[in-house]
């Protein structure tokens, strides 16, 4: 990279590193670890079976666990997700949705609709 944070002309499809996400280390040598956690906060932007659940990166084994603890213990709160859904949809048809596409654009209830726009 460039001092301005521009891409270099270096390989497209070089493998970047991965970082921790407890300790932010750089993991360049395969020894990273991977695991699905819930998170209410994740909405995919094309596939809804990918919502509400992040992919974390660990350095260790040690800081994995400690990462799979933390979202253990986190709320997981439904109105977030919804409000996510409910963004997705909106955007995916250009800011107009009519109530009934929300609905089954999303597999919301009409109640659980006005809980994610509260």
């Amino acid at each position: 990279m460039r001092d301005r944070g521009e891409p270099d002309s270096g390989d497209e499809d070089e493998a970047l590193p991965e970082l921790c996400d407890l300790c932010g280390a750089v993991v360049a040598d395969s020894t990273e670890s991977y695991a699905v956690v819930p998170d209410s906060s994740i909405v995919h932007s094309v596939d809804p079976r990918l919502d509400g659940k992040r992919m974390v990166v660990g350095c260790s084994r040690e800081h994995m666990a400690e990462l799979v603890a933390q979202y253990k213990h986190r709320p997981f709160i439904d109105a977030e997700l919804w409000a996510g859904k409910i963004s997705r949809a909106i955007e995916a048809h250009g800011g107009k949705v009519s109530p009934e596409e929300l609905a089954e654009e999303t597999g919301l209830t009409e109640e659980q609709i006005e809980f994610g726009v509260m």
